[in-house]
């Protein structure tokens, strides 16, 4: 598998990854390293609790680490429950609402995962 048909099987958008990261050798490397990565787990433990503070500061890491390297799509959702949390602003999503969101994350995190697993195996 090449690093494009990844980004196609993952949703990501490989031309901003392109334009980012310059090349597939350095785009390969740091989207393998993405299964290393610890803010989707701190993200979870966060939305178990419905911890606002850590619910922002961990989509708020994870919004700025899948835009770098081009998962426009996750990155979109992790800014939308960076935007519901962020201190000084008022909340406009139900807790419900707010969990159909997570849910829709680890969905397409859980796809994007496999995806490079499966990218990192045939490496």
């Amino acid at each position: 598998m090449t690093t494009k048909e990844l980004y196609e099987l993952i949703e990501g958008d490989y031309e901003s990854a392109s334009r980012t990261l310059m090349n597939d050798t350095i785009m390969s490397r740091f989207i393998v390293k993405l299964l290393d990565d610890k803010s989707f787990s701190a993200f979870k433990k966060a939305a178990e609790n419905m911890d606002p503070k850590e619910l922002f500061e961990s989509s708020h890491a994870m919004k700025g680490a899948y835009a770098n390297l081009g998962l426009m799509k996750l990155s979109g959702m992790a800014s939308e429950i960076t935007e519901e949390f962020r201190p000084g602003h008022a909340r406009t999503m139900s807790d419900a609402q707010v969990t159909e969101k997570i849910n829709a994350i680890e969905a397409l995190y859980n796809k994007t995962i496999d995806g490079i697993h499966r990218f990192a195996d045939e490496q």
